[in-house]
């Protein structure tokens, strides 16, 4: 499918008396089942990581994973070493390339390349000694004496795998998927809700979640990682013929749910990070909200930095009503 268009994340802000007085979010994604109903199980495997447009890895484990659960059988929670490096180097890409131009600093290309290497390779000293060099502290430092103001505090979505979201979540719906919710409430997952018994003040959105990146990386060099971060992996049968697959990407938890009847697909319901994280009631509706809008730049430019925090799989795009 060449010409699938994996979605986009829409901004609409409404502005009144210097303020920014609306917010309205939305993920945009096409219908995931509509792409994969009637498909045999080994073409899904093959389309999944095609519908979207980052975490591929991740999305092809939680597929194959979805599909045996669907056949009966289970995976207990453990770190999958291949999902977990893509979410090591999903951290790098932020920290070294992406942070730096926010912060009015230069990329670091070259750094970024070699500690990807050093991942690959299981080399732990040689990124403890990157994250403890001087640019990274300086980067941190920048970070942690940001003038922020404070957000609304955020509802961190916590700790779930395959076997205990179903006390949560019994099956998973097309509404579910477009909206997910926990116990009612648009809720917050990725670095900062697996990292949020060590936050210190996750309504700071920018540093918050910034430093939350680097927290998981740092557990990764001092071989500290626990079960549960990203990475992680689980799968559960939900019924005969159903099955379900938790996996922790470095933007956050991936649901996937499969029905199949024989070996076809009769149903697959995917609720990636995006949908979470930019809910329409989520913190990037709640952060906007009453910001100055005197300045429509600065304005723009504080919308890109929340964004950037947030960090969608999907482009995104900013209109003014």
């Amino acid at each position: 499918m060449p010409n699938f268009d994996t979605g986009c994340v829409r901004v609409r802000l409404t502005c009144a008396d210097d303020l920014v007085s609306a917010v309205q979010v939305g993920s945009e994604r096409p219908d995931v089942a509509l792409a994969l109903r009637g498909h045999t199980a080994d073409q899904a495997l093959q389309l999944v990581p095609l519908l979207f447009a980052l975490c591929g890895e991740a999305q092809a484990r939680a597929g194959i994973l979805a599909l045996a659960a669907a056949r009966g059988e289970e995976c207990v929670p453990r770190l999958d070493p291949s999902v977990q490096c893509e979410v090591l180097r999903e951290h790098l890409w932020h920290w070294l390339l992406d942070l730096p131009p926010l912060l009015g600093e230069k990329a670091l290309q070259h750094e970024f390349v070699t500690a990807a290497g050093w991942i690959e390779e299981g080399r732990r000293d040689e990124l403890h000694a990157l994250l403890a060099s001087p640019r990274i502290a300086a980067l941190r430092l920048r970070l942690q004496q940001a003038d922020e103001s404070p957000s609304p505090q955020p509802r961190l979505l916590p700790p779930f795998d395959a076997r205990s979201s179903l006390a949560e979540w019994p099956r998973l719906t097309a509404g579910f998927c477009r909206l997910p919710d926990w116990c009612g409430n648009a809720a917050e997952t990725g670095a900062i809700a697996r990292q949020q018994q060590r936050i210190e003040n996750s309504t700071l959105l920018l540093s918050a979640r910034w430093l939350a990146r680097f927290d998981e990386l740092l557990d990764w060099a001092t071989d500290d990682e626990q079960v549960g971060a990203g990475g992680a992996v689980s799968a559960t049968p939900v019924a005969p013929g159903i099955g379900r697959s938790l996996v922790e990407t470095a933007r956050g938890l991936l649901m996937h749910e499969v029905v199949l009847d024989g070996e076809r697909i009769t149903d697959y319901m995917i609720v990636a990070p995006t949908e979470w994280n930019f809910h329409p009631q989520g913190m990037l509706a709640n952060h906007l909200l009453g910001q100055e809008a005197r300045n429509r730049d600065a304005l723009q430019q504080r919308v890109r930095h929340a964004v950037a925090a947030l960090d969608p799989c999907v482009r995104w795009e900013l209109e003014w009503v």
